[in-house]
């Protein structure tokens, strides 16, 4: 069992336990997180569903979140990642959301962060956000750092 299914396990085991329901808004982790908490048996226990937010369309589709809404506020930033956390959480109307944002790689994004950057935020009855630098340009071991970062925050709140 890997790193990422064993939090996934223990974030399963958490919600299960408190009745809680989670969702998730991802962007560069690509459906990473949901993958991991659906690998949990039980899963529909706490497991409500989730996104892949990788555009501005997309975000206005899928969380309802318009050009308007994120005036002045740079994608992949610790502001916007929260937003997108609350959003997930009221459409959803989940306990929980997790969201994240961020530059998978091999290159940054177009608001200036290189790639290894991303954001993770909590939405619940705590509120977390964390910024994670990799410092690498490897797509596939970022996405994967994203997504444990992302879990590893929801289990510090849980």
């Amino acid at each position: 069992m890997s790193e990422l299914e064993k939090l996934a396990a223990e974030v399963g085991r958490k919600l299960i336990a408190r009745r809680e329901l989670i969702a998730v808004s991802e962007s560069s982790s690509g459906g990473l997180i949901s993958a991991a908490l659906l690998a949990v048996p039980g899963a529909s226990a706490f497991y409500i569903g989730g996104a892949v937010v990788y555009t501005a369309r997309a975000r206005a589709a899928l969380v309802n979140i318009e050009k308007a809404d994120v005036e002045g506020m740079r994608s992949a930033s610790e502001p916007y990642a929260q937003l997108l956390a609350r959003r997930t959480r009221e459409l959803m109307r989940s306990g929980w959301a997790i969201a994240e944002t961020g530059a998978a790689g091999p290159t940054g994004n177009p608001y200036g962060d290189a790639a290894g950057h991303t954001v993770v935020a909590i939405s619940g009855p705590v509120d977390k956000v964390r910024t994670i630098e990799t410092g690498s340009a490897d797509r596939r071991a970022n996405m994967d750092a994203f997504a444990r970062a992302a879990l590893e925050l929801l289990n510090e709140a849980l």
